[in-house]
């Protein structure tokens, strides 16, 4: 019997590489990457939003509070903060959960189940589509995935120490489905009878983008016509804030100032600021939302996905994972650098971030680095984690079909290693026709998206 060979063959070996400018490891040449046009998928688009955040609990009072300016930061509530270095975080406030789920779905379900399910039934309404989802037929074609990077970490932190002051028979029998992070997924499925593919997407703080992405991808190979995609969060907990502190992740320095804690690329930053929430959005096959008669607020047209494979927390050097994602996603879209017109940055206001993502961000576009405008809606919602990039999302399309830019609030004092334009302070006035999100987590991982302004005259391009 002939047996492996240890060595590759000459051919295997003689690979094209070149050297990473960033760190001087070696980097194989590819085929550059087709784009899904190319590739004969089927395109995508945008017909519904729904979201759960600081600013507020649902689109358009968020995007209201964004394009203000408005910081939805204040000094945590949920529990005395007092014996914690970060004492402040972006809740959500006026939530009432009974206005989606009835009393008994409350009482069970941890705060991410809440948001998803809430932030989930207004992206269903708003595309048009029944709640539940009537026909079998359909419901076999429309699924769900919804991220989330720590999932019901203080329902978790309740039923423990129940189980260790007051004994086992303390601890709720929904304590397992509330602390694993596939709860909410298969709640939005169960609520709106949707029976296609549904899934949880868990990457830290990039986890929404890879589920967003990941639905597309779905729509795409034509394994469902309508996905509902995007994240929740709901870890701000004594525990968790003091887990986070202990890494030195968070904020410290403006407790008694908590509307100008978060301030991404501002050179006073020191940590980002922990939020709960979720935003979720309905991806649609094109035809399928036509024939329907849907009302189309975006296209979706890139996505990429890569990991640093560098440090468990720090960004590469030169943000080598963030520059893999970008380009990916731009070559999935079919644009050149200079096509694109905005993007809303991971800007996490911590210190190693910001500088990694400015330099992955001039690596990729050159000289137009200076020319797209970069804003991190983080600095008016804090870090929603794995629920960031589904609120993200829907300020993207917000942004396309508004024409108005929101701005990165607290930027004062100009870090001179973040040197583009930020757009501070104030939301800007300007059409755009493409917008990519960036959202990277712990472990490496990085997700982009892109996506394209509608215009009817799309339909046959």
């Amino acid at each position: 019997m002939a047996k492996w060979r240890s060595k590759r063959s000459s051919r295997s070996s003689c690979r094209a590489t070149r050297t990473s400018p960033a760190d001087g490891a070696p980097v194989v040449d590819r085929a550059p990457q087709r784009s899904s046009a190319e590739r004969g998928e089927r395109r995508v688009v945008i017909t519904g939003l729904g979201a759960v955040t600081p600013l507020g609990n649902d689109v358009e009072t968020y995007w209201d509070g964004l394009i203000a300016g408005r910081s939805g930061i204040d000094r945590i509530a949920s529990f005395d903060p007092s014996g914690v270095p970060s004492q402040v975080g972006g809740e959500i406030k006026g939530f009432e959960a009974e206005q989606y789920m009835d009393r008994k779905d409350v009482r069970r379900n941890d705060k991410y189940v809440h948001y998803a399910w809430a932030a989930a039934a207004q992206a269903l309404a708003d595309a048009g589509l029944p709640n539940p989802i009537t026909e079998d037929a359909d419901a076999e074609r429309v699924g769900a995935i919804v991220a989330t990077g720590i999932g019901g970490v203080t329902s978790l932190v309740r039923d423990a120490q129940a189980a260790l002051t007051e004994g086992y028979d303390r601890v709720s029998p929904f304590s397992i489905l509330n602390m694993i992070p596939d709860t909410a997924a298969g709640h939005v499925a169960i609520a709106a009878n949707l029976r296609g593919p549904n899934y949880a997407t868990v990457s830290a703080c990039a986890s929404s983008n890879h589920g967003i992405g990941e639905a597309a991808g779905i729509l795409r190979r034509g394994d469902a016509d309508v996905m509902v995609a995007g994240g929740s969060e709901a870890a701000i907990c004594e525990m968790v804030v003091a887990a986070f502190c202990a890494m030195r992740a968070l904020s410290t320095k403006r407790n008694d100032d908590p509307q100008h804690a978060s301030r991404p690329f501002d050179v006073d930053r020191d940590g980002f600021v922990i939020a709960d929430g979720a935003g979720m959005i309905v991806l649609e096959e094109l035809e399928h939302a036509r024939a329907r008669g849907a009302r189309i607020r975006a296209e979706f047209i890139g996505y990429g996905a890569s990991d640093d494979a560098s440090h468990v927390t720090l960004p590469a050097p030169g943000g080598r994972g963030a520059v893999a994602s970008m380009r990916i996603a731009l070559a999935d879209a079919g644009l050149a650098p200079s096509e694109l017109s905005y993007i809303n940055a991971h800007g996490t206001s911590t210190p190693p971030n910001d500088p990694a993502e400015t330099a992955a961000i001039k690596t990729v576009f050159g000289e137009d680095a200076y020319r797209i405008p970069v804003s991190s809606t983080k600095s008016m919602t804090g870090h929603l984690m794995g629920a960031g990039g589904g609120i993200e999302a829907v300020a993207c399309v917000r942004a396309l079909e508004t024409g108005t830019l929101p701005p990165t609030i607290n930027h004062e004092q100009p870090d001179p290693e973040c040197d583009l334009d930020y757009v501070p302070n104030l939301a800007r006035t300007v059409a755009i026709e493409t917008a990519m999100s960036n959202a990277f987590g712990f472990g490496g991982h990085n997700a982009t998206l892109v996506f394209r302004r509608w215009t009817d005259g799309q339909a046959e391009s």
